[in-house]
């Protein structure tokens, strides 16, 4: 899919906002979730701006803070302000709390991912980690996932894994996967070769029944890398 095909939202004059599945009052019966990620929205908000205080239920959320600073506060007595380079995973479960605010002076850029977790009824829970990953070069760099055996990452109730990626013109990252697995890929910014298609700024790329996925950098570009088990997640 391309950076056009992604939908396009506007919130008050506050949120600009990109959904790469069925989200809001976007809705595509053919686009609702890959495996079981349920929503992909690259969020720009404005300074002191945000989403409210708002309940959430039966999901995995995480957010990726590209830029600026992410003021998280829940009903479970969290209260924190991530800066770029940083990850947090809300675990919604029974029912959580929560707002996500911009309090600084300048734009806040985040991804925001949510998938369905492997079970019902899991209580929510909250965690965040400085992965100071922005700056890494020619390699995968996990950020959250379901896998125990990684370390240093914030822990994910799915049988799924994120990672960044930065690539150099002319380098290249293998990343091995199964037919049994289902691969997305997001390019934040610059230009890739993915399994030989040509990819851009914002374009993306949903991989099924491959066993390796190559990245070849045909200039400087930085992307996501969401690994999912193929079965979808269904409640």
């Amino acid at each position: 899919m391309t950076a056009a095909e992604r939908h396009h939202a506007e919130v008050g004059d506050w949120l600009q906002s990109h959904y790469l599945f069925s989200f809001a009052d976007y809705y595509d019966p053919n686009n609702v979730q890959f495996g079981p990620l349920r929503v992909f929205n690259h969020d720009v908000i404005k300074p002191h701006a945000g989403f409210p205080s708002h309940p959430h239920a039966e999901m995995e959320i995480i957010q990726i803070v590209m830029g600026g600073e992410l003021t998280h506060k829940d009903n479970l007595g969290n209260e924190v302000t991530l800066n770029a380079g940083s990850v947090q995973r809300i675990t919604a479960g029974t029912g959580i709390t929560i707002s996500q605010t911009n309090e600084a002076d300048t734009p806040l850029e985040i991804f925001q991912l949510w998938f369905l977790p492997n079970k019902r009824g899991l209580a929510p829970s909250y965690e965040h980690m400085n992965l100071d990953f922005l700056d890494e070069k020619n390699k995968l760099v996990p950020l959250v996932t379901g896998q125990k055996v990684l370390e240093n990452v914030a822990y994910l109730n799915s049988n799924s894994t994120i990672y960044y990626g930065r690539l150099s013109q002319g380098e290249e990252i293998d990343f091995k996967t199964f037919k049994l697995r289902k691969t997305l890929v997001y390019v934040v910014e610059g230009s890739l070769l993915i399994n030989n298609m040509e990819v851009d700024t914002h374009d993306q790329v949903r991989l099924e029944e491959q066993t390796a996925v190559t990245l070849h950098g045909t200039g400087d570009s930085r992307f996501l890398l969401i690994d999912v088990p193929a079965a979808e997640v269904n409640y």
